[in-house]
């Protein structure tokens, strides 16, 4: 053995040769790099994707792939009923509230002033000022039996599956960091993990190419291989094993696997700080697909303040019994731009945010890892193919390179 390495070592061609496996090493952190690229750039198509051009798998491919993460995560975490119990309604009525109470002036003098500026501008303050009394009374019981309804109702007034899929799929950028961000360590892992695993296929490539007096197939085949094979290694290690296996009292599982915790408190705080917050829910409910109902439920519960006392009186005066119905529906308008502009308010985002995050977190890392690793694996299985097969290709190039420009003399 010893004799054969000698002999290795005195070969004219010995750091040819020895150049080997650190361009392998090179080569499988390059085409690893490739596939991670590939996967999320460009975010918008360049060319004709796929074939004469190319769109990031996750862009591409947007609102599957929300749905798949939305069907594998927070489907199985929570129902609608218990996201919106979660935010709170009592909470939610007293922040409006709060809201409305310094602006009823306000919102009461621009419905008015719309429909008939000149009469209301007319009208005896001793007048308005019941009015915006009666309203700032009534107010608090109004959205407490509003929100109270609306819980009652939330799961036909609310889809948070089409929420979500709705929100990152019109952000497309979002839906990179969604997985980017969750997958930071297995997307590093996958990209350095070519460079050690190149090496070693480059050392049985340099032997192999010696052995066999540098057959010319040799290098294009052996960098074919290395191209397919680190992508292919690298995807395999991260999600197997799926349960933890011990050996020596080590601990072996996949590494996204390994890191549930720390990814589902990444992934939770993501999605209930930028995607499914206190505004985007109640926004949905009061202009969504559904909101219709809403708009029912609010005109069930204004009707008292509406058709009753000097509101009544006032307002036909000022518009006439043609324009009340008319009025009814500005107020009705009003009332949920006015509930959504107290929506806009960080702070009270924030809070909400946190104490749906905490029942996410605590229920996501409670999954088994059948269930959890379905929240990154998407990402890979959408042709995943075509990754490996672009690090094959880009493999097999450089091995072509590598022949023709290291060994060009000898072949």
């Amino acid at each position: 053995m010893s004799e054969f390495f000698v002999e290795f070592y005195n070969h004219p061609d010995f750091w040819k040769y020895a150049l080997i496996p650190f361009i392998a090493a090179i080569v499988g952190w390059g085409t690893n790099w490739v596939a991670i690229k590939m996967t999320f750039y460009p975010v918008n198509p360049i060319g004709y994707p796929p074939f004469l051009g190319w769109q990031g798998i996750i862009p591409s491919k947007g609102e599957k792939m929300a749905g798949i993460v939305v069907d594998n995560t927070l489907a199985k975490i929570s129902t609608t009923q218990e996201i919106f119990q979660e935010f709170e309604p009592d909470a939610i009525a007293h922040h409006v509230i709060k809201v409305a109470d310094a602006r009823i002036e306000e919102f009461t003098d621009d419905i008015m002033s719309e429909k008939n500026a000149i009469l209301w501008e007319n009208l005896p303050n001793l007048v308005k000022s019941r009015i915006y009394s009666r309203a700032r009374k009534q107010l608090p019981q109004i959205m407490d039996n509003l929100m109270e309804d609306l819980q009652a109702n939330i799961e036909d007034l609310i889809d948070p599956k089409a929420l979500i899929i709705k929100e990152l799929v019109k952000d497309k950028a979002m839906m990179n960091r969604v997985f980017q961000e969750c997958g930071e360590a297995e997307f590093k892992f996958i990209i350095n993990s070519g460079l050690g695993f190149g090496f070693l296929f480059g050392l049985v490539q340099m032997f192999a190419w010696y052995m066999a007096e540098q057959n010319w197939i040799l290098l294009p085949a052996f960098g074919l291989f290395v191209g397919l094979a680190t992508n292919w290694l690298a995807l395999r290690l991260i999600f197997q094993p799926l349960n933890p296996i011990y050996i020596f009292g080590f601990k072996i599982q996949g590494l996204f696997l390994s890191r549930q915790n720390a990814v589902s408190e990444v992934f939770c705080r993501i999605i209930t700080a930028e995607v499914l917050t206190v505004g985007s829910v109640m926004s949905e409910i009061f202009q969504g697909d559904k909101s219709d109902r809403t708009k029912s439920l609010i005109k069930k519960h204004l009707r008292p303040l509406i058709d009753g006392g000097i509101v009544k009186t006032v307002a036909q005066l000022t518009v006439g019994p043609e324009g009340f119905v008319d009025l009814k529906r500005t107020i009705e308008a009003k009332t949920i731009e006015m509930s959504l502009e107290s929506f806009e308010d960080p702070t009270f985002i924030k809070e909400r945010g946190v104490v749906i995050e905490k029942m996410f977190r605590e229920r996501m890392q409670a999954m088994s890892s059948e269930e959890f690793q379905d929240l990154l694996r998407p990402a890979f299985q959408e042709d995943e193919w075509i990754l490996i097969t672009v690090g094959g290709v880009l493999g097999l190039a450089a091995g072509v390179a590598q022949l023709f420009l290291m060994f060009a003399d000898t072949i």
